[in-house]
């Protein structure tokens, strides 16, 4: 006698593959669920570790840019002081100056001359006198030539005015003022300049 099956056994193992790939599709699903939440979180960790990187490079961009203020700040004080102790300097040996110009005056100043202005702009000195002759102001010429302390004289008038019988003749001369160390550093430099090919 032939058996007969009478269960549907094609259905049931269709509905068996059907459960198994729902099964593993949901599977599927959640493993790719899995990893969108692993590489969400791994990127939203770099994105946090970045912006803290760039929250720290910006406060300490600010201190460094703070600090520049303050060292551009302080090298502006440094030149004013540098240029305020460069004043003092000249001032002091400009001190001593004066008082060897002064003696240079009167050691230069032949007899026959009278002095009336002394004016100084600079490293100028204008000199305005009367004189008995042309010849006098030719010899305080010479001396003011001569001068340790001052040189190149140059006349720029000289005229004979009635007014003072003894000393006829009014002159106006301009002197460079040099001091004896300048002049051998201006010396110096020249020979060194004359002895080059």
């Amino acid at each position: 006698m032939a058996r007969i099956n009478l269960l549907p056994w094609r259905a049931e193992r269709r509905k068996r593959r059907q459960q198994e790939f729902f099964a593993m599709l949901g599977a599927a699903a959640l493993v790719a669920v899995l990893v969108a939440v692993l590489i969400n979180g791994f990127y939203s960790t770099q994105i946090e570790s970045q912006t803290a990187r760039n929250t720290f490079l910006e406060a300490r961009i600010a201190e460094v840019q703070k600090q520049i203020l303050e060292i551009e700040e302080l090298d502006r004080s440094k030149s004013r002081l540098l240029a305020r102790k460069q004043v003092i300097e000249e001032l002091q040996a400009s001190r001593s100056q004066m008082v060897h110009l002064f003696d240079e005056l009167v050691r230069t100043v032949p007899d026959g001359i009278k002095l009336m202005l002394i004016q100084q702009t600079g490293d100028q000195l204008t000199l305005e006198g009367l004189s008995q002759s042309n010849a006098r102001v030719s010899s305080y010429m010479r001396n003011l030539d001569a001068s340790d302390w001052m040189g190149t004289p140059d006349l720029t008038i000289i005229e004979a005015k009635g007014d003072n019988k003894a000393l006829p003749f009014e002159f106006k001369l301009r002197v460079r003022l040099a001091s004896p160390e300048q002049q051998a550093d201006d010396q110096a430099s020249g020979a060194v300049a004359g002895s080059t090919p």
